[in-house]
């Protein structure tokens, strides 16, 4: 027998806008609907959620922000933030858009329209990120390409991009096996002097002409991009098979190879070893905050996209432990793989600190892993499928990024964008291309550097808080749990309810007040940005963080009646009207 959840589901399945399949007309006031898609299975939503979850920074950046505050002590706070801010949001993102069955910038007509502008910050946010994030997966790529050699090129200094100070296997024997600090590796010189060409850029001042070789590989990342993107979830959902798997074998595989290298030992030692005193500074809790926040990813509306297109009564419940568990363990893992190849590197070059040999961010990936990898037997294997994971570990994530802008306008602009979706893509996709040439210049490195600290961080936080105060506190936490109710036949537990209410917003509040009070200047390696950088990346910050009050404005002019009425009339949605418009109403072009 049918049930009601059923026949809600049916009547929402035909209320979507990024299908396009079905397109119908709703005699009411001739507004097409098209009906929208859906994952072709569960275990492929899963993968999507996972792989967007799962990337880059689980890899690199967990083990290094471990080691550098505290090790395994590091883990107490990264666990607790864990438990009161990086699940609870996960969830509440994934049953919003669940029973909403809407983008993130639609969503909010039936939960709140005052705070519509949380989605197109969203989408701008998401924009910064994938015009560096791409450029990254496009030097992997080149690593790929460069791996198929009988010898690494990054083996040995016999190139024209190595200097004087470049130190291969030749150059430490006759320094009787020693490593001084005018030395350069092989692997170092590679990434910054022909990867990079940084030595060209004096600064972020003057950044030099894009290069060819990774204009040609971003170019490459973003073909692939469309054409897994074009036909929607249904095409997304089946790479994600190879994307989202292919990562977990390759590190297994390197997990086996690094625990058999000499020196492997010290290195794991040193990655747990709790440093207890480190938990009296409160960067470092900023740190563990910072971490699971962007790790989970809650905030750049992709969880929203995502679980729009799940049945009505999936679990979300179930899905959002199990995604963000192997998401944490997945960065823990990772954590063994680089420092047991750390130990190694350590090892041979004779030194006794593990921070000796550790550069942070990108480099611990192409300088440190990639010199190791020179040393392995097999290295052409295993530099293979390292850089294979790496760009499945980047494709992963910026299916997830596209996702959340597509479904959004597509969802706000249904005959111009829902419809047109495959025209849509291929603009879209050349726009955040163009915009991603600047990060391909000698200077590029610069340019990533700022963006990824002001194209997220603040502005990222401000977004998630409106989103948890905008569902908590004028939508109704208890409105919402009888919406999860109707969904999963069962409310979430006062646990979930006091986070959402109470402990996450004032989380987000703490972070963000930190973040502001201890922003510095930014360093890249012995270079320091100007102080004109940090005022232009304010400004990028309030790019997106002032589209939620000015959409909050023009919502409050578009009202008519009393100062009173009219913001009454955008905060709250009553229960009845939202129900209308989920059900039964069809959605306009540009409707607010």
């Amino acid at each position: 027998m049918e049930t009601n959840a059923d026949k809600i589901d049916k009547r929402n399945a035909g209320k979507s806008l990024l299908g396009h399949d079905v397109t119908k007309s709703d005699s009411r006031d001739n507004c097409d609907v098209i009906e929208r898609e859906k994952w072709d299975s569960k275990i492929e939503f899963m993968l999507s959620v996972v792989g967007f979850a799962v990337d880059l920074g689980n890899v690199w950046r967990f083990p290094y922000i471990c080691f550098k505050n505290g090790g395994g002590a590091f883990l107490v706070p990264y666990f607790i933030m864990i438990v009161i801010g990086g699940v609870p949001l996960f969830y509440l993102e994934l049953a919003l858009g669940q029973y909403h069955r809407k983008g993130c910038i639609s969503i909010w007509k039936t939960v709140s329209p005052l705070f519509k502008g949380i989605g197109y910050a969203s989408c701008l946010i998401t924009l910064y990120v994938l015009s560096y994030y791409n450029t990254v997966i496009a030097w992997a790529l080149y690593y790929l390409y460069s791996s198929f050699t009988s010898v690494l090129p990054w083996a040995n200094c016999n190139h024209t991009w190595a200097n004087s100070k470049c130190a291969d296997a030749i150059s430490m024997a006759a320094h009787n096996g020693s490593w001084n600090s005018t030395m350069e590796s092989p692997a170092q010189q590679f990434f910054e002097y022909h990867v990079l060409g940084i030595n060209n850029s004096p600064g972020i001042e003057t950044l030099g002409s894009p290069q060819l070789k990774i204009v040609i590989c971003l170019f490459i990342v973003y073909f692939i991009l469309y054409f897994c993107l074009w036909k929607g979830v249904k095409s997304s959902g089946k790479a994600v098979w190879v994307t989202a798997t292919l990562p977990y074998v390759v590190l297994f595989i390197l997990l086996i190879r690094g625990a058999m290298l000499p020196g492997a030992g010290k290195g794991i030692a040193f990655y747990l070893k709790p440093k207890w005193v480190l938990l009296a500074d409160p960067l470092v809790w900023l740190e563990a905050a910072a971490q699971v926040f962007f790790s989970l990813g809650p905030g750049f509306g992709t969880l929203i996209a995502l679980s729009s297109y799940n049945n009505f009564n999936n679990n979300c419940h179930k899905d959002a432990l199990i995604a963000s568990t192997i998401n944490c363990l997945t960065s823990f893992m990772a954590g063994f793989v680089v420092f047991s190849v750390m130990g190694y590197m350590a090892h041979i070059l004779h030194k006794e600190n593990i921070e000796d040999v550790t550069t942070p961010g990108l480099g611990l990936l192409f300088v440190v892993y990639g010199q190791a990898l020179t040393t392995f037997d097999g290295s052409v294997f295993f530099s293979i499928i390292f850089f294979l994971m790496i760009i499945t570990l980047g494709l992963d994530s910026a299916f997830g990024g596209f996702e959340a802008i597509i479904t959004g306008l597509g969802d706000e602009f249904p005959r111009l964008v829902g419809q047109n979706r495959k025209l849509f893509v291929a603009v879209l996709i050349s726009i955040v291309f163009l915009a991603s040439l600047s990060t391909t210049t000698n200077g590029g490195t610069y340019v990533i550097t700022l963006l990824e600290m002001y194209g997220t961080g603040a502005a990222m936080m401000v977004v998630v808080l409106c989103e948890a105060v905008a569902v908590s506190w004028f939508y109704g936490v208890e409105r919402f749990a009888e919406d999860i109710k109707t969904m999963t036949g069962h409310k979430p537990n006062l646990y979930w309810k006091i986070c959402w209410k109470y402990i996450s917003p004032l989380f987000l509040m703490l972070m963000i007040i930190m973040s502001i009070i201890f922003t510095a200047n930014l360093e890249y390696g012995s270079y320091v940005f100007p102080d004109w950088t940090t005022v232009f990346g304010w400004m990028i910050s309030m790019s997106s963080i002032l589209l939620i009050p000015a959409f909050a404005l023009y919502m409050f002019s578009q009202q008519s009646g009393s100062p009173k009425q009219r913001c009454l009339a955008i905060a709250w949605v009553p229960a009845k009207r939202q129900r209308n418009a989920r059900e039964d109403a069809p959605f306009t072009t540009g409707s607010v």
